[in-house]
């Protein structure tokens, strides 16, 4: 057989299957190079049901990036035609943008907000308040108050999963339990949650254990303030499926998660249990090796230009040149 015989020509797979490959790719490299190879991709790039999850990550660069990401966003927005479930947004995130988002994608399930500082209190509660079906909410390293975990509990009732890790800088003197009696008191469908790095004391502890009597999964993670022993433990233990405890190691946990007390010394950390190794296992670098990850450096030239969002608001949106 020739070789010319033996080359696959990837445009006589099937279109399911084709549409099954592209959707493994990230919104990002779906708008900025898979949808112009070919007629074919950029018709299956612009079904509404390529669009179901959108997957933002990124390196962070927002400075050295060529394209918009809040721009590329409202436009896989758009693509979902209201059929959005799942939504990843890493360092671009603003109120403007998640108003945007929660409006045109009201049975959103699944939330995931990373190093979002331009997001509100505000923001994420009026956000919250479109989206009554929301089963998961992750939010990483972006100030979030207690009222506006409460809101988001009283208008996500069925939320049953909650990431909510914020500290990169920790500090042993400061405890509080605000949010985790917000949480207690407003989330009782949770299955897991996730508070890495968190304030809690034992007495927010035992709010959430009293509040959330379905939790299976609970990370308690780099919690320096909860002190396990007794019946508190003994709780933990027998209604807690899985249980991460405070000093347990993160060396599996997706970002950096070193600890830097600045009312410590360096050798404080040896104090509290936290190894050197610990602290290099969670470097930076394990994050930025995302699979999948891309320049993104031939990205049309009409994602470039800064977007207004009142116009998008106005109905302004439809990107009509830039699908033609």
């Amino acid at each position: 057989m020739s070789a010319a015989a033996e080359t696959r020509n990837w445009l006589e797979l099937p279109q399911d299957v084709t549409a099954s490959i592209l959707s493994r790719l990230g919104a990002i490299e779906i708008l900025n190079s898979a949808q112009n190879v070919c007629s074919l991709w950029r018709k299956i790039s612009k079904d509404p049901s390529m669009w179901k999850s959108i997957d933002m990550r990124n390196l962070g660069d927002l400075f050295d990036m060529e394209y918009d990401l809040e721009k590329m966003c409202v436009h896989a927005v758009n693509r979902s035609c209201g059929h959005l479930l799942d939504i990843n947004i890493e360092y671009f995130g603003t109120d403007e943008l998640l108003f945007y988002i929660s409006e045109r994608s009201t049975h959103l399930k699944r939330l995931r907000l990373f190093s979002c500082y331009s997001i509100s209190d505000e923001g994420l509660s009026e956000a919250a308040s479109k989206l009554p079906f929301l089963e998961e909410l992750e939010i990483f390293i972006c100030p979030v108050s207690k009222d506006a975990l409460e809101t988001i509990g009283r208008n996500c009732p069925l939320l049953k999963s909650f990431k909510y890790n914020l500290q990169q800088h920790k500090s042993f003197h400061y405890a509080s339990d605000d949010e985790a009696l917000a949480i207690a008191q407003t989330m009782p469908e949770l299955r897991r949650l996730q508070v890495l790095g968190n304030d809690l004391t034992n007495e927010g502890l035992q709010a959430i254990l009293d509040g959330c009597p379905h939790l299976e999964y609970l990370d308690l993670r780099q919690c320096f303030n909860v002190h396990l022993g007794g019946n508190l433990e003994k709780t933990c233990v027998k209604r807690v499926k899985n249980l991460l405890r405070p000093y347990d190691s993160t060396h599996d946990y997706e970002f950096y998660a070193g600890v830097h007390d600045t009312e410590s010394s360096d050798e404080d950390y040896h104090l509290y249990g936290i190894s050197d190794d610990d602290m290099l296992a969670n470097g930076y670098d394990d994050y930025l090796a995302f699979p999948g990850a891309s320049d993104f450096s031939d990205y049309d030239d009409y994602m470039s230009g800064n977007l207004d969002i009142a116009l998008l608001t106005a109905g302004l949106s439809d990107f009509s040149d830039a699908d033609e």
